[in-house]
């Protein structure tokens, strides 16, 4: 081990180790990103490999395969880890994150591997639902560096995985080491080729919502999305999925009895509350729902494998329609199960932060189903806000969005929430940082994400252009104060209802939205530019004034994770 650096702070350097062993003939196709282009935060680097080598996508599992024999472990091993793998398009880190905390409720020592990290890449490995020490990860990491530098094949040019691979890697040796009870496993990227998909047995396995995101690498298809989702059934091994569009649900289907996967649909929240209290979510939304059902169908099918008794009394069973899957059981979820539920955390995923006057909603959605909703949760909790008595509300939405997403239909879904300011910013948490590489993408200049946040602002500004056109999320043949009702309490045209900024880094943009207003959040004088343009100049005068400041931070998982890094500083200890 080198010393007591901590890999937390010094992971940079200890990536860039690797990837110059990896480098030593760097003309060489197949050969790793170089250190400078790899990222820190985001998978880009991971993303653009796989789309280079997805032309045989099964030689890449073998190779993780061949990876994990060289770390000294086979996956046979895997099998000791107890494992539920989930995987899915929307929900699915919550839905890992409600199963946890459930089967951690009955006492049980629980793993839980994840991506992307939103401040350090610690978060991705935890015991017991807390990061691992910065200890912990230098420890396994040089372990795990130390074994796969001593086992590499110099006639080989790639000596070292790639980062999420080498995360993957390491996920696994930690719980091993640990000896978690258990291990919540989330997948990567689709499933039938994600290097998590070495698992072979797992306990059982789990599909959340489907929609479409990374159409390069899974299809443009719900129908070839849901191939690579299904790709992580295993024979014999229970598998649950929530309702999904006909043809992706048939494609499951399908995929399932190829194999004698035992899939199961799994009824509504609210079947399980029938006779019983209504279960209380720690994560807010309505969508969160559907994941809540997901994971305690989970946690109750990973008590009843492993002999647990306690794992909640059956109801009345309801019988499956012909031609379609066979239902999940019915049952009364058992106290353990609530707590877990109502205890459940996940940040950065409908969360709320109430600072003085500011109100933060931090929600990564970053497809148009999540936005959707990510905009029902927000304009429910403004319903649920007590209005001021004096002074006004001003409603600012910070947003960006990166890859091959669609920004334009993104910010149509955000646009009927009535913002005063748009605020369109890069994923970069400060201008200039040195210990700021976990929040970092060194695949892209500061140009780049400049011009994607003006592309960003163009849409927004063609779409208040467009104003005459209807509300997508209107209800007309509602009353707007009506219980199904999303519409967003009255709030008066404002002067600066089309105004947008674009600020070069995360802290830029807090320091113009909080103008020191937020009682944690207080960083130096601002610079002169942040007030040079007459937009952000009166727009500073009408947000020292206001009664209440609404803040919707969206679009990206990294944008939130910045977000939050500035916003609670203890995150980064």
């Amino acid at each position: 081990m080198r010393g007591a650096r901590s890999l937390a702070t010094c992971w940079p350097v200890a990536e860039k180790l690797w990837w110059e062993a990896a480098m030593e003939e760097p003309g060489l196709t197949g050969c790793p990103l170089s250190a400078k282009t790899a990222s820190f935060q985001t998978n880009a680097n991971y993303l653009e490999m796989v789309k280079r080598e997805r032309g045989d996508p099964q030689t890449q599992l073998e190779a993780m395969k061949l990876y994990l024999a060289r770390s000294g472990l086979q996956v046979e091993d895997l099998d000791q880890l107890n494992i539920i793998h989930i995987t899915g398009t929307k929900g699915k880190g919550s839905t890992c994150a409600f199963t946890e905390r459930i089967l951690r409720s009955y006492g049980l020592k629980t793993g839980f591997f994840s991506s992307p990290h939103l401040v350090q890449v610690r978060e991705r490995i935890r015991i017991n639902g807390q990061p691992i020490s910065s200890e912990l990860f230098t420890k396994h990491f040089w372990s795990l560096y130390h074994r796969l530098e001593e086992t590499k094949d110099d006639s080989s040019c790639v000596s070292m995985p790639g980062y999420f691979r080498f995360l993957t890697l390491m996920a696994f040796h930690v719980f091993l080491q640990e000896k978690v009870d258990l291990a919540v496993v989330e997948v990567g990227i689709g499933g039938a080729y994600d290097c998590t998909n070495i698992i072979r047995k797992p306990v059982v396995c789990g599909i959340t919502s489907l929609g479409i995101d990374h159409t390069g690498l899974l299809g443009d298809t719900m129908e070839k999305i849901a191939w690579q989702k299904g790709g992580i059934f295993k024979s014999g091994v229970p598998a649950f999925t929530v309702p999904q569009p006909d043809e992706p649900l048939a494609v499951l289907r399908d995929r399932a009895q190829q194999i004698s996967c035992p899939l199961y649909l799994c009824p509504p929240l609210q079947a399980l509350e029938e006779g019983g209290p209504p279960l209380t979510l720690g994560l807010e939304g309505e969508h969160q729902r559907s994941n809540a059902a997901l994971a305690l169908q989970l946690a109750r099918c990973w008590l009843q494998q492993k002999g647990y008794q306690d794992a909640g009394e059956l109801k009345a069973s309801r019988p499956s329609l012909p031609g379609q899957l066979p239902l999940a059981p019915v049952f009364q979820p058992t106290p353990h199960m609530q707590q877990g539920l109502r205890h459940t955390e996940w940040p950065g995923r409908t969360q709320l932060l109430r600072r003085g006057p500011l109100t933060w909603y931090l929600d990564g959605a970053h497809t148009t189903s999540s936005m959707q909703a990510c905009v029902r949760w927000f304009r429910q909790a403004l319903h649920r806000c007590q209005r001021p008595d004096s002074g006004s509300e001003v409603r600012v939405l910070l947003f960006n969005s990166t890859g091959d997403r669609d920004s334009a239909a993104l910010l149509k879904l955000l646009q009927p929430c009535q913002f005063d300011y748009a605020i369109f910013c890069p994923n970069l948490a400060e201008m200039a940082s040195t210990d700021n590489a976990d929040q970092q993408n060194f695949t892209v200049t500061l140009d780049q994400v400049l011009l994607r946040c003006l592309t960003h602002q163009q849409h927004w500004s063609r779409l208040h252009e467009e104003q005459a056109s209807p509300d997508p999320w209107s209800t007309p043949s509602r009353e707007q104060g009506g219980p199904a009702s999303l519409l967003l309490a009255p709030h008066p045209p404002h002067t600066h209802s089309a105004s947008s900024l674009i600020f070069s880094c995360i802290s830029h943009a807090l320091q113009w939205i909080t103008q020191g207003r937020d009682p944690v959040f207080q960083p130096p004088s601002p610079p002169r530019a942040l007030l040079a343009h007459p937009v952000a100049d009166s727009g500073a005068m009408v947000l020292q004034e206001a009664a209440t400041v609404h803040v919707l931070v969206t679009g990206s998982l990294h944008l939130v994770g910045g977000v939050l890094k500035l916003l609670d500083p203890s995150l980064s200890q």
